[in-house]
């Protein structure tokens, strides 16, 4: 078809699904045999398939062009999804790597490998795998001792680590900002009952005067302001609801939506009310009658 998609193509050994652990949905994987003969064979992730080829449409042998090359589609692989940094994993296309050097770059010279990927059997054995992997690098570079490496060794485990880091660190901040809201959210909540227990002085001092308690007033306010803060609470739910599934759709993010954390945050939101309508009502309650009816 005229469909164009911008796109990194990686040129990768027969090896690589097994090493990533990452399946086929549809046809099959170049083999030795492919990258051997530098055949212009393709696998596509599916962003890719879903750019280039209408709903429906099967793109097993099919032929895209990258850098104006012909390839033959031959597989397409599994969904992955998107890493924790929000790149997307599906969009990729897969070519055997003798076939990147020769007809793609036009190379054969040293230095087109930018990265090697390694599995262990085991965890239980990375830190055994990673020196020798060191060492051999250290052999193929051709590195003097005592010179810097020209290359990086990182293990899932560190990436795991920074990746647990950097969401401590942003949780931190989303657990600022939200408790710095929820302070001024108490705030005027409270500022706005004292202006309407300053407002209904008569209507208290009148209920005061017919025999209320001031166990009822003091539960009035406090219902009104629980009802006030839960209603703040509620259109804040539904607003960021709203604010996730809008950004899912534009940056094709993958969010998740947590009823249990609605429902805490609509509990917090009572609790708020609570707390900061407490003075307020208690306020109310305290008023003397007789001077309650003479406020004008």
């Amino acid at each position: 078809g005229s469909q164009n998609w911008a796109t990194p193509a990686q040129g990768v050994p027969p090896s690589y699904l097994s090493v990533r652990e990452w399946p086929l949905s549809a046809g099959r994987f170049f083999d030795h045999r492919d990258d051997a003969g530098a055949n212009p064979v393709a696998v596509l992730g599916q962003t890719v398939v879903d750019q280039l080829f209408t709903p429906g449409e099967d793109p097993l042998g099919a032929t895209i062009r990258v850098k104006n090359v012909p390839f033959e589609v031959i597989g397409v692989l599994a969904r992955k999804g998107q890493t924790a940094w929000g790149q997307d994993q599906d969009d990729v296309v897969l070519i055997p790597f003798l076939t990147a050097e020769r007809r793609v770059l036009g190379t054969q010279i040293l230095g087109t490998v930018d990265m090697i990927v390694a599995a262990a059997a085991t965890a239980d054995v990375l830190p055994e795998v990673e020196p020798q992997i060191r060492a051999l690098l250290h052999e193929r570079h051709r590195i003097p001792q005592g010179q810097d490496d020209d290359f990086t060794v990182r293990d899932l485990n560190e990436i795991a680590e920074a990746s647990k880091n950097a969401s401590a660190v942003m949780m931190n901040l989303l657990l600022s900002v939200a408790s710095v809201s929820l302070l001024v959210g108490g705030i005027g909540i409270m500022n706005i009952m004292l202006v309407s227990v300053t407002e209904r002085t008569r209507e208290i001092g009148v209920r005061l005067a017919v025999g209320a308690r001031t166990g009822h007033i003091l539960l009035q306010f406090l219902v009104e302001a629980t009802a006030l803060s839960l209603v703040g609470g509620a259109v804040g739910i539904v607003l960021g609801f709203a604010a996730t599934r809008l950004i899912a759709y534009l940056a094709q993010w993958p969010t998740l939506l947590s009823a249990p954390a609605a429902a805490g945050a609509f509990l917090v939101a009572g609790a708020i009310g609570i707390f900061f309508g407490f003075y307020p009502a208690r306020r109310a309650a305290r008023l003397d009658p007789i001077a309650a009816l003479r406020y004008e």
